[in-house]
């Protein structure tokens, strides 16, 4: 009971503030330019969404930041995409967890063991609260799996079916 108590803790004690100072708009802007330079390489959609904390209702019934990733998935509509082959990028301060969620029609070809290999190697760069680069690295890492599966067929029609900015919780 200590440690759901410490977590709670923790959790409300971050706020929107620290997940601002984490990136601030500079880096928001930028990382929007990278996800929309990955974008016209691939017909896939990437999000990405950074939270300080999770919401009471999550950290009460000890939810997973996997969980959170997976509901914020939704929430975002990372999963309507025409070729169902959007990912999430979730970075979740408190814990300092990371998630990469991708949606069934890229989840087929790229197996769970490849999305973890992303996120450990993002990992360095959050843990010195490089969150940026951290970011950049996972954006690459995933356009590169959306190029390797679902690459943009030069001429054709690639619309932008997603925000390209970061989300902030």
């Amino acid at each position: 009971m200590a440690s759901r108590w410490s977590r709670i803790f923790k959790h409300r004690w971050l706020d929107e503030a620290d997940t601002r100072r984490a990136l601030p708009g500079e880096s928001l802007r930028r990382l929007a330019e990278h996800v929309a330079a990955s974008e016209r390489q691939h017909t896939g959609e990437i999000r990405i969404y950074v939270e300080a904390g999770l919401p009471l209702g999550y950290l009460w019934r000890g939810a997973s930041p996997r969980e959170r990733a997976i509901a914020m998935f939704g929430k975002l509509g990372t999963w309507d995409t025409e070729q169902n082959n959007g990912v999430l990028i979730y970075l979740l301060l408190a814990d300092r967890a990371i998630e990469v969620v991708a949606d069934r029609g890229l989840s087929r070809h790229v197996p769970p063991e490849q999305w973890r290999q992303i996120t450990r190697s993002m990992a360095d760069a959050f843990a010195a609260g490089r969150f940026e680069e951290g970011l950049v690295q996972a954006i690459d890492a995933v356009g590169a799996e959306l190029v390797r599966h679902f690459p943009a067929a030069p001429g054709a029609a690639n619309p932008n079916e997603l925000p390209d900015e970061p989300a902030l919780g």
